[in-house]
């Protein structure tokens, strides 16, 4: 079963964050500096203690809250994260991300922040390993 520190390790560690006390705009910025779909935002000791997405910058825009400028990222970053961890299987981490319904996990060993995993990660690493194992048994009943 592949396992999430694979992952990473084909894809790098793209944690890109932004302090809490940033503003919204400050966020979109690095998010599109970075070409990435959210932030993760750190404590002083480096763990993750929020995100925020594009999703979450839709939302806000749809409410009304459009000052982005002055707007804190403190203020309408997600909390309560659910974390994945480099041994967690791919397959199960999907299933909860599908479940929960988030498109963006952050990774962490030792409560530090080492990436950020989406959806689209696991689905192309999942496509990838179904491909593989296609290859293999065609492989076998050809030899």
């Amino acid at each position: 079963m592949l396992k999430i520190k694979q992952l990473l390790e084909k894809k790098g560690s793209n944690a890109v964050t932004i302090a809490e006390s940033a503003s919204v705009m400050a966020a979109i910025h690095t998010m599109h500096q970075h070409g990435v779909g959210s932030v993760i935002i750190p404590s002083a000791s480096g763990e993750p203690i929020g995100i925020l997405t594009e999703r979450d910058i839709i939302r806000l825009y749809a409410e009304g809250r459009i000052a982005f400028d002055t707007l804190l990222v403190k203020d309408c970053m997600t909390t309560g994260l659910i974390l994945a961890k480099p041994d967690d299987e791919v397959t199960e981490v999907l299933t909860v991300m599908t479940q929960r319904r988030f498109r963006h996990m952050p990774v962490v060993q030792e409560d530090q922040i080492i990436g950020v995993i989406s959806i689209g990660d696991l689905v192309k690493a999942q496509l990838e390993e179904t491909a593989e194992e296609a290859r293999a048994l065609r492989d076998y009943i050809n030899s």
